[in-house]
């Protein structure tokens, strides 16, 4: 008699890591027997500083090895790369001169980094901070590591995002999910064993703060405000008493140590291993040993605070802001959390104690927390922690129709679900009364090409002029997959509502045709969204002008004046039906210049009206 093949099946070697890639360090941590633990490379270190340098002999290597390459060879190395990642050379002209990069000089629209010869993009750089990480965990574990959950920040848009999951690609790992760091947080203590609850997350980094609100129901986290400044953490402290250490150096040794790389960077090693043991003992000193010469500096706590206080009266700004854009007050807050090397320093503990009236959670190491949080997630993906919620992935993109019948989109394809996102839009037409939210899926840019889901009506919301109007749109996907999408007007607070099932009637063969079908039409998509877009600018500034024409301001223009705005607008509407929205936009803009005093002259004149009969006491 015949037998079956015996077949043992194949087993799961490979582990899922959690990584923290962060702006001046990263973590990769994994789910253990007892819980999530942050994986340390041969030599006992758990922190891999995210610093990339190209060696003599072309490879890029990154962590340790990198920052020692940071004092000998600067002009190859990069740091707090982060920044850069999913934005382009525009994007960063105003802060250009703040950030250590080198710009490759013919780079346009993608920012290129160059390193002694060579140029990389920031997902290349990236990628070799995630490539070391990947390289401890296979050390340690023993087993390959292909998989991976990433955190980032909660205000990263698709962009930043796409970025990130490009790196891991290029670092040889699949990017399973990306997590909100907040989240992560939260994750990492547990909170989300809560049934409701507000969390605040403040974040004090090395070379950025962060600051979210979360608001927990039904161990779903939903993020509801955030705020921080991109340009504050720890690296402005490490700078304070840099510099105050500099200015020693040049009194005692009449030489400006300033010029010197290599010696300001022993000299930084020196202040930040001194701001590091002033969290936990009244006072410290700060030395060197350079070149023959030896610098001490003896500083107390007490000075210490006062010298860093307004760095942390800095942070405590965007948490107002932040409180104020959720609609909270620091009462409401149930739970806040710790993130950050910096938020070890007795002071930012006792700033963000007295803001949000809570004591917050220190409990366990705020440089690993995120890590630790990107594991717990890893582990309810790899089954390996039970009674979680297994967070699952919208398939397609979801937005609604906007004028000229392009596709706004909320949520974006492969977002974890559960999910939501809210986005401000207005009126089109003055004494508008009703707005037709239409639902749609899918990645085209054109509502045609796109799949309709539902329509609805939000009635009786203020006639007021166009553009003037708030109307918010709120997308909200549960566990299950079914999303409700609110319409409120944000003047009078009436709303209405809508639930549908996102993927309904839908094959994974339809949705991956979908899919291909956006990427193989994707540059054509965008040139007619662009175009469609720029119509319906044209029509919008057409109909300004057309209206400042009835006006009393009008006539009381010169000759000449008059002269212009007529011929600017027979030349937009000359180019209007044509198929360049350059050439379309070039021609707005014309009409936006030739119309700019006409514009000022009937503000002038709404002003005196309003004004007029008011006396000023």
């Amino acid at each position: 008699m015949s037998t079956f093949q015996i077949d043992f099946g194949e087993s799961r070697t490979s582990k899922i890591v959690g990584i923290d890639l962060g702006t001046t360090n990263s973590l990769v941590a994994v789910m253990g027997l007892t819980g999530p633990e942050i994986i340390e490379d041969s030599e006992g270190r758990k922190i891999v500083p995210s610093i990339v340098s190209l060696t003599d002999d072309n490879r890029l290597v990154a962590g340790e090895q990198a920052r020692e390459l940071l004092l000998t060879r600067p002009d190859r190395t990069v740091y707090s790369v982060k920044r850069l990642m999913g934005r382009g050379v525009q994007d960063i002209q105003e802060e250009l001169k703040l950030f250590p990069f080198r710009i490759a000089e013919h780079s346009e629209s993608v920012i290129k980094l160059r390193l002694g010869e060579r140029t990389f993009t920031p997902p290349e750089i990236s990628a070799a901070v995630l490539r070391q990480l990947k390289d401890n965990a296979e050390a340690a574990l023993g087993t390959p590591v292909s998989e991976a959950v990433i955190t980032v920040p909660a205000y990263f848009n698709d962009a930043q995002r796409q970025a990130t999951k490009d790196a891991g690609r290029l670092a040889g790992l699949e990017v399973l999910r990306l997590v909100n760091e907040p989240t992560a947080a939260s994750l990492a203590y547990g909170l989300d064993k809560r049934k409701d609850g507000i969390v605040a997350v403040y974040d004090f980094g090395g070379g950025t703060f962060d600051i979210s609100i979360l608001r927990l129901h039904e161990g779903i986290f939903e993020v509801l405000a955030t705020n921080g400044d991109t340009h504050l953490g720890g690296d402005d402290i490490d700078n304070l008493l840099l510099r105050i250490a500099l200015e020693d150096i040049q009194s005692e040794w009449r030489e400006d140590l300033s010029l010197d790389s290599e010696g300001v960077q022993r000299l930084r090693r020196a202040v930040v291993q001194a701001k590091e043991q002033l969290s936990f003992v009244p006072e410290t000193t700060i030395e060197l040993s350079y070149k023959g010469k030896r610098y001490q500096r003896v500083i107390q706590r007490e000075l210490f605070e006062r010298l860093i206080a307004p760095i942390v009266e800095r942070t405590l700004e965007p948490c107002r802001s932040c409180l104020s854009d959720a609609k909270l007050t620091p009462e409401q807050i149930d739970e806040v959390v710790m993130v950050g090397g910096s938020t070890r320093i007795p002071l930012v503990r006792a700033a963000v104690e007295r803001l949000f009236k809570a004591k917050p959670h220190t409990e366990l190491n705020p440089d690993e927390v995120v890590a630790l949080g990107a594991a717990v997630q890893a582990g309810i993906l790899a089954g390996d922690v039970e009674n979680k919620l297994l967070l699952d992935v919208t398939p397609l993109s979801l937005g609604i129709e906007t004028m000229g019948g392009v596709v706004s989109k909320l949520i974006h394809r492969n977002s974890t679900i559960p999910a939501s996102a809210t986005e401000t839009f207005t009126t089109a037409v003055d004494g508008q009364r009703n707005v037709l939210i239409h639902v749609l899926q899918g990645e085209r840019e054109l509502v045609k090409d796109c799949r309709s889901l539902a329509r609805f009506d939000l009635k009786d919301i203020d006639p007021l002029p166009a553009g003037m109007a708030r109307i918010e749109v709120r997308f909200l996907i549960d566990a299950n997959g079914i999303l409700n999408v609110t319409a409120r007007d944000a003047r009078t607070g009436k709303e209405q509502s809508v639930e549908v099932k996102p993927s309904y009637g839908l094959t994974e063969d339809q949705v991956e045709a979908m899919i291909r079908e956006s990427f193989e039409k994707a540059e054509e998509d965008m040139r007619e969204r662009q175009l469609r877009e720029a119509r319906v600018e044209a029509d919008n500034i057409l109909a300004a002008t057309a209206k400042a024409q009835k006006s009393d301001a009008y006539p009381a223009l010169a000759p000449e004046e008059r002269n212009a705005i007529e011929s600017a607008i027979r030349d937009l509407e000359s180019v209007y039906r044509g198929n360049d929205h350059h050439v379309l936009n070039e021609k707005i803009e014309a009409l936006n210049r030739a119309t700019q005093h006409l514009a000022e002259s009937m503000m002038n004149t709404a002003v005196r009206g309003a004004l007029k009969g008011t006396k000023i006491d």
